[in-house]
């Protein structure tokens, strides 16, 4: 059994047991906390499919905090005017929190 979830702004495939990689929670949640999200846009139950318009009645996904902050790969941005004696350098790290997934309830 699966589902699609939708987890500030972004879409992600959820299943009992794996682990996600979500934008950071900020202070809503602490490692081992319990998280419920609701805006769940369709389940998959051994072949049944339901599809929500725009999401499914009574569905919710249940996930525990395993790591509130993570931080994900360095991001190079690199500017350039040719012939001009302009070159910047620029690092962006993004902030996560790590998922795992207990319950889909459909």
């Amino acid at each position: 059994m699966y589902a699609i979830v939708e987890i500030q702004g972004q879409q992600f495939k959820a299943e009992a047991g794996k682990y996600l990689y979500v934008h950071y929670l900020g202070d809503q949640a602490k490692a081992g906390d319990s998280v419920e999200f609701n805006k769940v846009l369709l389940v998959d139950a051994d072949g049944a499919v339901k599809v929500g318009a725009p999401t499914v009645e009574g569905a919710k996904v249940v996930c525990e905090v395993a790591e509130t902050l993570v931080k994900g790969e360095k991001v190079l941005v690199f500017k350039k005017k040719r012939r001009k004696g302009y070159r910047r350098l620029n690092g962006h790290r993004q902030y996560f929190s790590k998922v795992v997934i207990k319950d889909v309830i459909a």
